[in-house]
């Protein structure tokens, strides 16, 4: 489990490919708690939970199958990209952020970028099936990174990014074009669960369906 408060942005080290399998080699000493890290650790790499596969000192080599590039942006990765980087979170820990589960749902794309009032506006093409697990003001996991709705349409949703956020993530190398990986809010998608259940044959969620179940008086 993770918060989606991302720990550092990474150079990758190196990127090989072989047989299908990538290996992603990261220097990982500028963690807190580098010293720790162990051979088996889960770490999110762009809000993908993976394995330190391998471990030199603080240099750790991650492996990502065939379907994880398929499904996430890190079929994409070369020597040099910037990856935000988050250890699992720790029993008793202070919780920012929100529940991330490491499980990338999909990518969706960077449509636009606008910078007004100290703030840069990120618009990003998610798809409606995805954004139908999305709430105005809800959180939303891009990249390994927790952030707030701040519109939402159709197939695509708008996030506010402070100059911190973007100083410390690879929000600061987005363009238009770019993919992000996304991971949709977990408890939004076990209450979508249960009130789908609740009326099967459909996925609309009404107010009506709100009041019968309880979720809303």
């Amino acid at each position: 489990m993770f918060t989606g408060i991302v720990e550092a942005a990474l150079p990758v080290l190196s990127a090989d490919r072989q047989g299908g399998l990538l290996r992603v080699k990261l220097d990982l000493s500028t963690l807190p708690g580098a010293a720790s890290i162990r051979l088996g650790d889960s770490v999110a790499l762009n809000g993908c939970c993976l394995t330190v596969a391998q471990l030199a000192g603080t240099v750790a080599t991650f492996e990502a199958v065939p379907e994880t590039q398929k499904l996430t942006n890190l079929g994409g990765l070369q020597t040099g990209s910037v990856v935000n980087v988050e250890r699992a979170l720790q029993a008793g820990a202070r919780f920012d952020g929100h529940f991330v589960q490491g499980h990338v749902d999909g990518t969706g794309t960077v449509e636009a970028l606008h910078e007004a009032g100290g703030e840069v506006r990120v618009r990003v093409g998610c798809g409606a099936a995805f954004a139908q697990q999305c709430i105005l003001k809800g959180s939303v996991c891009m990249d390994g990174i927790s952030l707030t709705i701040a519109e939402l349409d159709v197939s695509s949703l708008t996030i506010a990014v402070i100059p911190h956020t973007r100083k410390v993530t690879s929000i600061a190398h987005w363009k238009p074009g770019t993919l992000v990986n996304l991971e949709a809010d977990l408890i939004g998608k076990y209450v979508r669960r249960q009130l789908e259940a609740a009326q099967p044959g459909t996925s609309s969620i009404t107010d009506e369906l709100l009041r019968r179940t309880g979720f809303v008086s």
